[in-house]
Order: C-alpha cells, then structure tokens, then sequence
C-alpha cells in the first residue's frame, strides 16, 4: 500500500483512532492524578508517588505477559480483539471510579483507594493499547508507510488527551479550581464516556481485518509457564530492542517527572490560571498537524534513528528557555498595583504567548520523536522473526511499554519528593509560592530532565536497522515461507 492510498483505507483511520481513549488516559495520569491525590484527596505527596509508583510496577509486569499472550491468542477475532473487548468495559468503568470515588472515603482508606483505582486503569490501558499498536506490523510492512500509519495514531492520541485537556482547563477543573473535587468528577464521566466510544468504534473498525490475519502456530500455555517466559526471553535478546528498552528506560522516568510536575509548574511557577492553561492547550492544537505533515518527510530524507535524534535534540534545546526567562525576571508578577493593572495584563499576555509558542514547538519535536519510535519498534518485529521464527510484536511494545511505565513510576516518586522538598505540598494559590521556591523547583528538575533526554538520543544512535537492512529482513521472510510452501 502506497502512502497516497492509505488515507483511502478505513482501516488506517481505525487503527489511528484507538489512541484517542490511551491520549485521555495519559492526559489524567500524568497531568491530573499527582495533583488531584495531594490536593483533593488529601494523600500527601511522597504517599500519592508511592501508590503510583506500586501501580506501574504491576502495570510494567504484566504488559509482558499480557503482549506475549496476545502474540499466541487463536481466536476467530484475531490474535488481538480478546484483549481489546475485555479492555473496552473494564477500562471506562474504572476511569470514572477514579475521579468519582464510589465509597465514602476516609483517612483510613484513601490511599488503597487511589491505589485500586490506579491498577485496574492500568491493567485496562494494557488491554487495550498494547494489543492495538501491535496490529501495525500485521496490516503494513512497508518501511517508511509504517511511520504514516503512526504519526495518525500519534495524532488520534494528542488530540484526544489535549482536546480533552483543553476544555477541562476552560469549564472544569481550570473554571472550579484545582483543589476542588467538582471539576474532577465532570472531567471523570466524560472521559470515561469518550473513552468507551473511541475503543468500541476502533475495535469493530478494525475487527474484520484482523479476523483474516495470520493466525499463530503455537498457543500460549499457562501449564508450561517456564518455556513461555524462555520464548520471551529469546525475543528480547534482540540487540536492536535494548537499545530502543534502555531509551525507554532513560526517557520513561524524565516523561513520568515532568508530567506529574506539569499543573505545579504551569500553576504555580508561571503563573497561570485555568484558561491561561487551557489556551496553551489550543496552540498544541497545532503540533499534531505539524508532525503529520512533517514526520514522513523527515523520515524518507534522514531515515527513522536521525530524524528521532534530531526532533528530540530540536525541543530538549527549547524546553528549558521558558523557565530560564521567568527566572531571570522576564515574567511578571502577581505582585502589581491597580495603576500597573493594564501594564501587567499586557505583559502577561506577551508571556502566555511566548510560553505557548515554545510548547508548541516541543510537542511537534516530542510526537515526531516518538513516532519513529514506535515505528523502529515495528521493524524489529521482522528483524526478530528472522532469528526466531516467531512474530513478537505484542511482547515488543509491551516490553516497550513496561520500560516506559516502570522507570516513570520513579520519574513521579522524584516529582512528589520534590514538591515536598520544595515545599509545595501545602500550597493553594499562587501567593503562597515565593522566588526561592520557584528556583529550587527549576534547579531540581531541568538539569535531570534535559539530562536524561540527552543521554537517551545516545542509546538511540546505536540502533542499526535502517530501510535497506529492513527491506533484506522482509526478503528473507519471503524466501522462507515460500520454503514453507513448497516443502
């Protein structure tokens, strides 16, 4: 299939869409979820990370099993939609308890509360993305159209989570405050409600195609776990994988600190409020569209690796410019007059701007990024095959997806032990957060984090499988099984 054709096929709009309910659910658990358990539920910090923390951990483990299982599933719905059926009502159900606490909760027992809660999402989230990314290298086998097929589904992701950040910003949480439980609890029943749509409209969507894909050769075999954990084993020895494993290990636990520090910075540190924020949310609006224009290109000129180097370097540079300009006393301050009233809205605005413009810019370099990624990851799928006669993709992504998870568990116990540090744990309003704060919070959390991002484009560079290496993969592949045949 030809990149002109795919927006001609429903199935790349399905695939692409499945992402919108995993967009939400990243939208709440790395923005809203630290900040909603401190300063509505009323676990302190360091407790809040720890539940969290527990709950990846849980979450990383079992993607593995869950991905390898889904690799070996014979079921007259694919090898994928068992999973993803099972997902569609566990994960809606437990996104609104979430937000919408179904027991009276108490000193006693709110932290197994958030604790509970945070395990069913997760697991739910398993469910249904890992078994839905791992369609890819099924439906599409060619090199650079795998990086179309995945800057949609970036796109579908981006939307979903911003869109819905946007008017939670504008009408809930940003409008009732983000102490306040009401704006969590709107925020809770339409996510929820959007998230069962999108997986039930992209699993139908993509049902059909996935019924006539291949089916396994051997099943998976809870009576022989020992030889199941081997086979997992054997795939993830692929040296191409751990490079793309020990990225995700690095970025996993920046991208889990960041988020969860995301609502302190933006409320606190720079100052704005709910519809400040949720403008801010509108420019991204662009970056995914930038990215779906941009990412192909990029890739047939420089190839996966280089243009992932090379949008990650372009907004890890970016990112900190922001923080430093506040710092050095180019933002303004709640501290004003009334005759410096129109002077202070002025520059304020300019700020807002100033901020937008550069978010926007990062995410466009975040999403290309991640998009060449995931479609490094596809590529692996056959360079493994070729070695195992095996077809991983599930347990690659979950593999994938476990780094990420597991290391952004200690990403979000760093974020809460900072605010703590810093002392943020008790503050309201913007008032109650003086300079020395603000530059303790920047002197933690910049270095570390652009730090990490630089070490990771490292572990990137030493990837090896380029189009011509994938394209010999393939090659191979086809001599076998037409072996196959005529033995």
């Amino acid at each position: 299939m030809t990149t002109n054709s795919a927006e001609k096929n429903p199935v790349y709009w399905f695939y692409g869409s499945a992402s919108v309910a995993f967009g939400i659910k990243n939208n709440a658990f790395s923005y809203l979820l630290l900040i909603y358990s401190t300063q509505v539920l009323g676990v302190p910090g360091y407790l809040a990370a720890a539940a969290l923390f527990i709950a990846m951990i849980w979450d990383a483990v079992s993607d593995l099993f869950l991905g390898h299982w889904s690799d070996k599933t014979n079921s007259k719905l694919g090898r994928r939609h068992p999973f993803m059926y099972v997902g569609l009502i566990l994960l809606p159900l437990s996104f609104y308890a979430l937000f919408n606490p179904v027991i009276e909760l108490t000193e006693t027992n709110r932290w197994y509360y958030l604790l509970a809660a945070a395990v069913l999402i997760r697991t739910a989230v398993t469910l249904v993305e890992v078994p839905s990314v791992a369609l890819l290298p099924d439906l599409v086998k060619d090199y650079d159209e795998r990086n179309k097929w995945l800057v949609l589904r970036h796109a579908f992701g981006w939307y979903g989570g911003n869109g819905i950040h946007v008017v939670n910003m504008f009408i809930w949480v940003g409008a009732y405050g983000i102490a306040v439980q009401t704006g969590y609890a709107i925020y809770g029943v339409a996510g929820a409600i959007i998230i069962a749509v999108s997986t039930l409209i992209s699993s139908l969507g993509t049902q059909k195609v996935a019924s006539g894909l291949p089916r396994p050769l051997e099943k998976f075999k809870f009576s022989e776990l020992w030889h199941e954990i081997k086979q997992i084993a054997q795939s993830l020895k692929n040296k191409n994988f751990m490079w793309l494993f020990s990225y995700s290990l690095v970025v996993g636990g920046a991208a889990g600190m960041s988020t969860a520090l995301y609502l302190y910075n933006v409320t606190y540190f720079f100052e704005f409020d709910g519809a400040q924020i949720a403008f801010t949310g509108i420019c991204v609006f662009l970056s995914p569209a930038i990215a779906y224009w941009l990412a192909p290109k990029l890739g047939l000129m420089l190839g996966k690796k280089w243009t992932a180097v090379t949008a990650l370097f372009a907004a890890i540079l970016l990112y900190p410019i922001p923080y430093v300009l506040k710092l050095a006393g180019f933002w303004s301050s709640h501290e004003i007059t009334a005759l410096a009233l129109s002077s202070y809205e002025l520059s304020l605005t300019i700020n807002l701007l100033i901020y937008s413009l550069f978010v926007t810019a990062e995410v466009v370099g975040f999403i290309i990024g991640g998009v060449m990624l995931d479609s490094m990851m596809a590529d692996i799928v056959e360079d493994s095959e070729v070695k195992t006669s095996r077809r991983s993709e599930g347990l690659f992504y979950a593999a994938r997806s476990f780094a990420g998870k597991f290391v952004s568990a200690f990403g979000i116990v760093l974020a809460g032990s900072i605010v703590s540090i810093v002392g943020m744990d008790g503050i309201k309003t913007v008032s109650d957060m003086s300079e020395e704060m603000r530059l303790e919070l920047a002197s933690f959390f910049l270095p570390t984090y652009c730090g990490l991002y630089f070490f990771a484009m490292y572990l990137i560079s030493r990837y090896q499988i380029d189009r011509k290496a994938h394209n010999a993969n393939l090659e191979i592949l086809k001599k076998q099984a037409q072996k196959t045949v005529d033995d």
